[in-house]
């Protein structure tokens, strides 16, 4: 998939959620998120015949706490989503570490080859990464206003996670795995 259109369906659900909150208040918005939510997945499942993993766990948890947010008509719902999915991703790839098997070398092993020490580094890292957003975001939504959370998710998060991601570029290569030399017919 084109990369410009993976980011456009990754953050155009929060765009909706960040413009719909600022006209029409946060249970609009949660509605709006839901809906851009269940299009990107479906646009992305049109276009590559599978739903990546992370996008559909966060689009499950999009659809079950903003469901309670809009019938309960509480915030603290769709609130505390982002904390419970960072807690999740972070408690699934450390039992991944305690039971030998590196989850994330298994869902981006198509996208990088590393050695089992990278895969490791890379590992622990995002475990520290999403544990530190999930405590990131229970500071926020429980010290300022609601714009000011939903402004977080989309000004903050996002920018956040793609320095994270950048910084773990010299890991990557530091740690990459020597594939075999393919033969050129040349002798």
């Amino acid at each position: 998939m084109n990369p410009l259109l993976k980011l456009t369906l990754e953050i155009g659900p929060l765009v909706v959620f960040f413009l719909c909150n600022s006209q029409f208040g946060i249970f609009n918005a949660t509605l709006a998120f839901m809906a851009a939510t269940a299009a990107a997945l479906a646009v992305s499942y049109a276009l590559t015949r599978t739903t990546p993993t992370m996008p559909l766990v966060t689009g499950v948890f999009v659809m079950v706490f903003g469901t309670l947010t809009v019938w309960l008509q509480d915030e603290t719902f769709i609130k505390v989503k982002p904390t419970i999915v960072n807690m999740l991703f972070a408690a699934i790839l450390t039992f991944g570490m305690v039971t030998g098997r590196l989850f994330l070398k298994m869902v981006l092993d198509s996208a990088f080859a590393l050695t089992n020490t990278g895969w490791t580094i890379l590992t622990r890292a995002w475990i520290g990464f999403f544990l530190t957003m999930a405590v990131l975001n229970e500071i926020v939504w429980r010290s300022f206003s609601t714009d000011f959370w939903v402004s977080f998710k989309l000004f903050g998060i996002m920018p956040l996670t793609i320095i994270f991601s950048i910084a773990l570029v010299p890991i990557i290569h530091k740690h990459a795995a020597d594939l075999p030399e393919k033969e050129d017919g040349a002798a």
